[in-house]
């Protein structure tokens, strides 16, 4: 449940203090339609629900896993036509964990290299270094 600014209205930035996003945020996501332009008050203020707290908060949620923000949209767009989402969301998720995994491989590898270079590193004489354009620590030999 949303907390009520003291005129009723939800404003903007109350609505990214609840969620902990930005103003600037929350109307980029109005730009591009993750976030529907709410209603305006008599003074021309954005009046926030409910509605639009649960989506940032879903918006901001799904980020947090790694999902872009295209990818977002698909599950929304998917949830606006009343088509279920859950396989498709896993589907986006699975894809990620892979891309994590990989990542985490490359970084393992690099690890690795940075160790072992780190360890010739020490074992080399600096007063041998006579190249001008490299160091004999990542140079091989």
């Amino acid at each position: 449940m949303m907390n009520v600014g003291k005129d009723g209205v939800v404003k903007i930035g109350e609505l990214g203090d609840q969620c902990g996003v930005s103003t600037k945020t929350i109307r980029y996501y109005e730009s591009i339609g993750l976030l529907p332009e709410p209603e305006r008050t008599a003074s021309g203020y954005r009046d926030y629900d409910d509605q639009a707290l649960e989506r940032l908060t879903f918006i901001r949620d799904s980020q947090a896993t790694g999902l872009t923000l295209a990818e977002v949209a698909s599950v929304i767009e998917l949830k606006g036509t009343g088509v279920g989402s859950c396989g498709h969301t896993t589907a986006l998720l699975e894809r990620h964990l892979e891309e994590l995994d990989e990542q985490i491989e490359r970084l393992v590898k690099a690890r690795e290299t940075l160790s072992q270079l780190a360890a010739r590193g020490k074992t080399l004489d600096p007063a041998a270094c006579t190249d001008p354009n490299r160091c004999q620590v990542i140079a091989q030999a």
